[in-house]
This record gives structure tokens, sequence and C-alpha cells, in this order.
């Protein structure tokens, strides 16, 4: 059994894997695509690659289920509120259609944060932040922004719970161990694969890191 899943750090972490210029991925940070058979920037749907396009942002430390999938680019040109959504500016070839509007319409950045933790096949749309700390649900629809430490679920994605009491969720937003070099986070691993919290906070401050 030991040789039954294929680790994801067998290959190299998604911040030395990535080459599109409009993702930016922190340390350690990786894509589990076993089932899926592809890397991992097939998960950027749409993402273009101008200056000044929408970027998919990604942290450290997250875990990426196979399958999951960003959908960049904005509306694509489609506009709910015009009486028809076809492109019809993209199909410039056909007379009839030359004198459309460009529906296109960006959304801004999608950004993941640091220690999130996304299901397989889940759906991220355009221009959504997820904060620190999140889970996403295997195949959900996230449609909106989701707070640090929250799980969601469902399609479209809803909250579920929180991973850990708000006094926790302050603690480790204020600490921000994700940000501590590797030498600092050495001596804390049986803390982090703990839940005690206000452990960790405590070696934070005895340490003298926040100053």
């Amino acid at each position: 059994m030991d040789n039954y899943f294929e680790s994801p750090f067998k290959g190299i972490t998604l911040d030395k894997q990535v080459t599109h210029p409009n993702i930016s991925v922190g340390r350690y940070s990786y894509y589990s695509g076993y089932y899926h058979r592809h890397g991992f920037e097939e998960c950027a749907r749409y993402l273009l690659p101008d200056e000044g396009a929408d970027r998919l942002i990604i942290g450290s430390f997250c875990s990426i289920g196979t399958g999951a999938a960003f959908i960049m680019a904005g509306n694509q040109g489609h506009r709910n509120e015009w009486i028809s959504t076809f492109p019809f500016y993209w199909m410039s070839d056909v007379p009839a259609f030359g004198r459309a509007e460009n529906g296109y319409l960006p959304a801004g950045d999608t950004n993941v944060g640091n220690d999130v933790w996304i299901g397989s096949e889940a759906i991220i749309m355009p221009g959504i932040r997820i904060g620190d700390g999140a889970v996403i649900g295997t195949r959900a629809l996230v449609t909106r922004d989701v707070e640090p430490y929250s799980i969601v679920g469902g399609n479209p994605a809803k909250t579920i719970r929180k991973r850990l009491d708000d006094r926790q969720i302050e603690l480790l937003l204020e600490i921000r161990w994700w940000d501590w070099p590797d030498e600092q986070l050495k001596p804390v691993m049986p803390i982090l694969t703990s839940g005690d919290v206000d452990a960790l906070h405590q070696y934070w401050m005895s340490a003298g890191f926040q100053s």
C-alpha cells in the first residue's frame, strides 16, 4: 500500500514549476494532479498572458486538489445585462457583427491566501479572494470571497463553519507562521501539526518574531 498514492512532492513545488507570467505562487504550495494527469497551469482557465491582465496569486503552503479550476479572464466578453450574451465582437470576420461592442470586463486578480486547502474539482470564479487558512470543499463552486479559516462547500459554495474560534484565528493571522523562514519553522513542527494555537503564539512571542 505504500506506493498506492503518488506523492505530489516527488516533483517540485509550484513556485519552481510555474512559468506563466500572470501566475505567482508562494513557497511549498503544491498541486496534486494525480487523477487528472495534467500540470497546474491547466487549472488556470482562460488566463491571458498580457501584461496588466488579471492574475492568479497563490500564497504559501497551499494544497490544491486534482482537477481544481480557476476561471480567469473576467467575464470573457459575455454580458448578462445585455439583450444577448453572445460575444459578437470576437467574431469580427462576420460582416454583420462589425459594429458590435466589446463586452469584456476584467474581474481583477484571483487571490488565494496562505495555508489554503482546495478540494478536488473545486471551481473558483474570477476575482475571488480566499482568506488564509480556508478550506474549499470538493467540487465547491466558489462565487464570492471566503473569509480566513472558513470551511466552504456546495454549489454555490456557502460557509459551513469556521475551522477555529475567532480568538485563535486572530492569533494565527497575527503571527503569520507561513512567512517564517524554514529555520524558525523547524522547532515548531510538533506544534504546527497539533491544534495548540496558544502554544504557537507563545513561542512566537518568546522568540521575539513580532519586533
